[in-house]
């Protein structure tokens, strides 16, 4: 089926409810485009690996959606008429809305194109959609499927840390990862001789990702609990991961997080425990290696790949 794509430009201050109204229309996943600054709420909640650079805001937004061709010019006729009575109250800018035409394509699907199986030493990644080579059979195998929460082990952070993790974990330890994603460092964790993971996640997402790629590798649920929160200021989290209880605390997220996170987490670790931190691009290692020393953990080694870095310590 071919869809109508239909981008209009209005202002920062109208986007919420200009996509209201669309909303109202029947109009529903309005993609946004605008150039406000992330507030540094936003960037604690970002557990990505690097923030994108957005040019200076200029007070402009622009909506994406996408319409059926039949109909599609009664409702655009609607949503023209609704922007002109909202100028009566609210600054809606140009309002100009470019017209062009897309396939309906199997989105869902269509992707897998981009991702293969790849190797970090001898471990093998791959996707649900591709088999196991004969003479990969002897290779520890993790199946991880990309979806809606970060980790696929192909970036160079999450690499840092799957490295670290072989080098620390004894059998039967027990392992925190923070941000945990689809939660592919507890799981090799877990591989790897730990005897128990606790992953936490801002992202509800993190959940239904952990516990698909953990069926797909016959990993029990009662070796590896997935908790909502953010851990840094949720005291109910905190006291759920536990206190004292980890031999191995694990962060691949941004430096930007890891400063704040760390003078807390380290009430998680056991006496002797290793922190393993990751996420950390050029120019932000000071920062991580700063927090980590005056949190009272002992530097062991700085690893990097690329334009990456990753912190490990130790409490003493």
């Amino acid at each position: 089926m071919k869809w109508n794509q239909y981008r209009l430009k209005t202002t920062t201050e109208a986007e919420d409810i200009v996509i209201s109204m669309l909303d109202d229309l029947g109009i529903e996943g309005v993609q946004i485009e605008d150039k406000v600054p992330l507030t540094e709420k936003d960037k604690e909640q970002m557990f990505v690996d690097i923030l994108p650079g957005i040019p200076e805001d200029d007070g402009s937004a622009y909506l994406t959606f996408y319409l059926e061709k039949e109909g599609a010019g009664r409702i655009l006729a609607d949503v023209r008429a609704e922007l002109e009575r909202m100028r009566a109250y609210i600054d809606v800018g140009a309002c100009t809305i470019e017209e062009s035409e897309t396939e309906d394509v199997d989105w869902l699907n269509n992707w897998k194109q981009y991702f293969h199986q790849f190797y970090i030493d001898d471990i093998l990644i791959i996707p649900s959609w591709e088999k196991v080579r004969e003479e990969d059979s002897a290779k520890l195998v993790i199946h991880i499927d990309p979806g809606t929460a970060f980790g696929t082990g192909m970036h160079e952070t999450t690499q840092l840390c799957i490295r670290a993790l072989r080098k620390y974990v004894k059998a039967g330890m027990e392992v925190l990862d923070v941000g945990c994603g689809s939660g592919i460092l507890g799981m090799l964790a877990l591989k790897f001789g730990a005897e128990r993971c606790v992953g936490t996640d801002l992202d509800p997402c993190a959940i239904t990702a952990c516990h698909e790629n953990m069926e797909a590798n016959g990993v029990e649920k009662e070796r590896y609990e997935v908790l909502i929160g953010n851990i840094i200021d949720d005291k109910l989290v905190q006291r759920k991961v536990g206190y004292e209880k980890y031999d191995i605390v694990a962060a691949n997220i941004l430096a930007d997080v890891l400063v704040p996170l760390t003078p807390v987490v380290i009430h998680q670790m056991k006496p002797g425990a290793v922190y393993i931190t990751s996420g950390i691009i050029e120019g932000k290692e000071e920062d991580v290696v700063k927090a980590v020393k005056e949190a009272g953990l002992e530097v062991l080694e700085v690893n990097r790949q690329g334009e990456w870095a990753s912190v490990v310590a130790k409490k003493r």
